[in-house]
Formats: C-alpha cells, structure tokens, sequence
C-alpha cells in the first residue's frame, strides 16, 4: 500500500478467489457479493466458460496489435452489431476510452454540419469516467474537484427533464448531440420516466442531433433487457458499452449507424489494446453465456423480487427515504451520509457500496436466485437497523 497513490478507499478485506456469486477472503470466509465488481461481473465469479476461453486464447496468443486482422475482433463486432443493430464497432479498453470515442465521433459530426464549436447535451448527475473529457461531460462536482478549468463542449440539463431539452432546441443553434443514462447509476439509482428515451430520441430526429446512450453500467442485461434501449423500442445513433462485455477482462465497445461510424477514418482514432485477442475471446465467451441463459430474464425476475422485497421489508424504516432501482440496479437512500455503512456490511459478509453518499447500492450478479435474494433482503435490513441505531 505504500506505493500505491492514494485515489481510493478501500475497504479492508481482499479476496483470493471467487464462485458464482461469492468471494473468499485469505481466512476462507465467504461473503455474498452484491456488487459484481461494480456492474463487471454479470456471471458471477470464476465462470467455466470465460475461464476456458481465457485458458486457450492465453496458450495461444494474447496481443498482436491493430496493425494485422484479429479474427476474434471481428467476431466480437459482428455479434454486438446484431445484437444491438448498430453497424459498425470501435474496441477499446474501458467504459471512459467507449465514451471518449463518442464524444469524437461527435465533435465530427458537428463540424460536418458546419457547427464552429459543436455542443453536446448532458445530464445533472451523470457519471461517464474520468478523463478530462468524461469529467466535463459528467455532472460529478466530486470527479471534477480540482481539474478546472474542464473542457468547454457541454451544456447541462436536469436528468428525466424533456421540457429542459425542448427549451435547449429552442434557444441552441449549436448542439450535435444528447449523452443520456438509461439509468444513473453513480447519481444513486435514478430511474427515469418510461418514455423518457422515446421523447429525447424523437427530439434527436426532428433537430438532426445524434442520440449518443451510454449504457456502460446497464448494459449486457442488467436492466431487464440485454441494452436498456431496447425496451424501448429505438435505436441510438451511439451505444457505449465496457463493464460487464468480458466479465472482468478490461474492455470496452463504442458502436454506431453506418453514416455515423464513416466520419471515422483510417488513423482518426485509436488503441494499442482495444479489442485484442485475450480480451475479445473473454467476451464472446461472457455473450455466448449471457443469450444462452437468457440472463436479462433472470435479471428482470430477481430484480423485481429483490426491489419489491426490500420495499416490504423496509417500507416503515425511519431512516430510508426511498428504494428505488430497473432489473438488478437497486439504491436505497438513507437520510444521512452512509459511507461507512459498508463496514458494517463487511462484517456481515454482504457486499454493496455507497453513490451519491446517502445510497446503498446493489448491483448483484446477474446468476443469482430466490435464495439470494431473500439473504440480501434479511441481512441488508440487520444492517441498516445496526448502523442507523449505533453508526
């Protein structure tokens, strides 16, 4: 620890394996982790067939770069796309280089219409990485701390406000593009309306803006469906996925329509390990396994259980607020700052962590079942009364 820079807080506990949705720690005690690695691990810990493909593809080759043709590459694309039905997708290495990459297909955009200084909407509240770029498009007050002055480009919004962007039509010639959250997940939980991505989508079309959607945390079925979008019948102009693509295996995706991924061209944009051989054997593995099993169902089903659960059990509970959350993103808000909260999980071996200071966050693996379920609704009700009455 003492040559790490300090830009975490850690809790204090480390892991030396894991299992479907457990990890042990050195002394062999297992703790439920309803967390996933921070939305990472969708198929829990340790899964068969991420491990095998992991095995082979390291015996074979890991890196060769994106001078020569990766076949698992274009595999890896062609799967997305037709998932998704975007046409074309750009590999790099984390959810903040899918979104960097979005904000410059952006910028192109803009200039191609003959916008000087191309604008982009975004959101109160929005989390995007932590680039100079990610942090000016997010509305973290705590990411941006320090970092002024942040890059011009952005003009910011109420999240869930449709009569906000109506009004930045109305009063903005400059604007190329909205950068929306099917949820926010670092602003603690916040769900909007149902046809709030129908109406941003519908105002996109009608002003010629892309629709750039960033489902970093959302994505690969943690809502309900495999991209929250996608329950609401549209396609983005611009999807941004990482996270959970390999499981844990650093990666990340930005795809687009086919007029949108053209304004890219040869040497425009880059990365040294975006999508090589070892990552993108890891995701076709984690998305054969998520359709196979159909895991957004099992999401929707659990998620429901666990949302409605924690809502009857804690319905009368002086100290929360409000629990609120879409598939296997749940929050629950406290009425005070509850960071240490997660101590008092840690002795109680469940995992979970703290947005936006005040809410408990659950992002549970995507495998997990009733009996899950219903031991982190008994075991987070415990913890809650603890560090209410004694914090």
């Amino acid at each position: 620890m003492d040559h790490l820079m300090n830009v975490y807080k850690r809790v204090p506990v480390s892991f030396e394996r894991g299992e479907g949705v457990w990890l042990m720690d050195p002394a062999g005690d297992r703790y439920l982790d309803a967390l996933s690695g921070v939305a990472v691990c969708n198929l829990g810990h340790a899964h068969p067939a991420v491990t095998e493909a992991i095995q082979q593809q390291a015996a074979k080759l890991i890196h060769t770069s994106n001078l020569y043709h990766i076949t698992n590459q274009e595999l890896l694309a062609e799967r997305l796309c037709r998932l998704t039905g975007l046409a074309k997708a750009f590999f790099c290495n984390s959810g903040m280089e899918a979104v960097e990459t979005a904000l410059k297909l952006i910028r192109l955009y803009g200039h191609q219409k003959g916008i000087e200084l191309p604008q982009v909407v975004v959101m109160q509240g929005a989390f995007h990485g932590r680039s100079f770029a990610t942090i000016a498009a997010g509305g973290s007050a705590k990411a941006q701390g320090g970092f002024q002055p942040l890059m011009p480009g952005f003009i910011r919004i109420p999240y869930n406000d449709i009569p906000a962007l109506k009004n930045i039509a109305q009063t903005h010639s400059n604007i190329a593009a909205v950068l929306v959250e099917p949820v926010q997940g670092e602003s603690g939980i916040q769900v909007p309306d149902q046809n709030y991505l129908n109406e941003i989508r519908t105002i996109c079309h009608q002003q010629e803006w892309l629709m750039a959607i960033d489902e970093v945390q959302t994505g690969l079925g943690r809502t309900g469906t495999l991209y929250a979008y996608q329950a609401n019948a549209i396609l983005p102009d611009i999807l941004m996925t990482a996270k959970a693509l390999a499981n844990g295996v650093p990666i990340g995706a930005c795809l687009a329509t086919e007029a949108v991924a053209s304004l890219f061209t040869a040497g425009s944009h880059g990365s040294t390990f975006g999508g090589n051989p070892l990552a993108t054997a890891a995701a076709l593995a984690t998305l054969q396994a998520i359709e196979q099993d159909k895991l957004w169902e099992n999401a929707a089903k659990q998620g429901a259980a666990l949302l409605t659960g924690l809502q009857a059990r804690l319905k009368d509970h002086p100290h929360i607020k409000a629990i609120r959350g879409k598939g296997l993103m749940i929050g629950i808000e406290l009425d005070r700052h509850c960071r240490d909260i997660i101590l008092t999980g840690l002795k109680r071996r469940l995992l979970f962590t703290v947005s936006h200071e005040t809410v408990i966050r659950l992002l549970p693996p995507l495998i997990i079942q009733a009996e899950h379920v219903q031991q982190i609704i008994d075991t987070l009700s415990l913890i809650i009364d603890e560090f209410t009455v004694h914090p």
